[in-house]
């Protein structure tokens, strides 16, 4: 298929729940009509998989001091799909796959003194503080390495970087637009698709900075990037040092770590990465120990999944950077990723 830098088109209002699939029709953005359960999450510390309808009917929605309301996270996610769809025309969107965690309960106003054992459920109320999510793009796809990527969109909301004790302020938002990998759902996100933090006060304003990532971000040079992962390759010593200087890595003084590249996985992540560099299906290493770095690139996003929800994101893109600074080392056009190999 051909593929093209990613641009154009205005922004549409409608919403995507079963009651509106008309107007979803309309507008072009369709949804799949079954949800459909990958083989792994694409995150999976400390979450849980929820639907949009359970947001929507059990959830209450968190105020501010003045009692205006914040960004629901349905809300969120409507909108960052609708301004995608906005930029990118005619294509199906499918129902995301959402991911919550730090449930907060309550209780309705006519129940504060009835007993915790006592509450019937219409006098409980909850939220969830953190959301993760992730849409593909069905009609975009590519082959990589191998492997089938599909155009993919998401993002994290937190309420805990919201200042909810105030009057109504600003809101943040990640977001990203990317790549996600069929056979193990790692995603794949790089510099330019994506917004570590989007401050807005509304969603009209939201909609507006998702469609300006979606149309900065150029869906060539992401995949080509990819691709050239699969021409470098590491031997087992290589791979050794490299695990081993990565775990020294957060016990550097503070003036040798400030010279090297950031890498923000954890220890216990490496020692995720080196198991599966021999028992992973898809992505262990050659017979002869050695490692093409497309290979490596997947372990890495593999083992981001084990973050939290407020760190995967910046994780992944970690990841991306720091595999591609590794081949640049190996190809011999930079220095900078010497001391992980040497």
């Amino acid at each position: 298929m051909e593929l093209i830098k990613v641009k154009q088109n205005q922004g549409s209002n409608n919403t995507f729940f079963p009651d509106s699939t008309k107007q979803l029709q309309n507008n072009r953005l369709v949804l799949s009509e079954k949800e459909r359960k990958e083989p792994n999450p694409f995150i999976e510390a400390n979450t849980t998989q929820v639907t949009m309808e359970h947001l929507k009917k059990d959830c209450i929605v968190p105020v501010f001091k003045n009692n205006e309301v914040a960004i629901s996270h349905t809300e969120f996610v409507e909108t960052a799909i609708n301004a995608v769809s906005a930029s990118l025309g005619n294509v199906e969107i499918n129902r995301p796959q959402l991911r919550v965690s730090h449930m907060v309960k309550g209780r309705t106003p006519d129940a504060l003194h009835i007993p915790t054992k006592e509450l019937q459920d219409h006098q409980k109320t909850i939220y969830y503080e953190r959301v993760a999510w992730v849409s593909k793009i069905p009609s975009k796809t590519k082959i990589i390495n191998g492997n089938e990527v599909s155009l993919c969109v998401g993002g994290v909301k937190s309420y805990s970087t919201d200042n909810l004790q105030g009057n109504h302020s600003v809101q943040r938002f990640k977001v990203f637009i990317g790549w996600i990998n069929r056979i193990c759902t790692n995603l794949n996100i790089s510099t330019d698709g994506y917004k570590d933090e989007i401050k807005v006060m509304s969603t009209n304003e939201l909609g507006e900075k998702v469609e300006q990532l979606v149309s900065n971000y150029d869906a060539d040079y992401h995949l080509n990037a990819m691709e050239r992962l699969s021409q470098f390759t590491l031997s087992e010593k290589q791979f050794g040092q490299l695990i081993g200087k990565a775990k020294l890595y957060n016990y550097l003084p503070k003036n040798e770590k400030q010279e090297l590249p950031s890498l923000l996985l954890t220890d216990n992540q490496f020692s995720s990465i080196a198991k599966d560099y021999y028992n992973d299906v898809n992505f262990c290493r050659n017979k002869d120990g050695s490692i093409d770095l497309w290979k490596l690139y997947n372990l890495f996003t593999g083992a981001v999944k084990s973050s939290y929800i407020d760190t995967f994101l910046n994780r992944n893109l970690n990841a991306f950077q720091f595999v591609n600074g590794l081949a640049d080392t190996v190809n011999g056009d930079s220095n900078s990723y010497y001391w992980f190999l040497s």
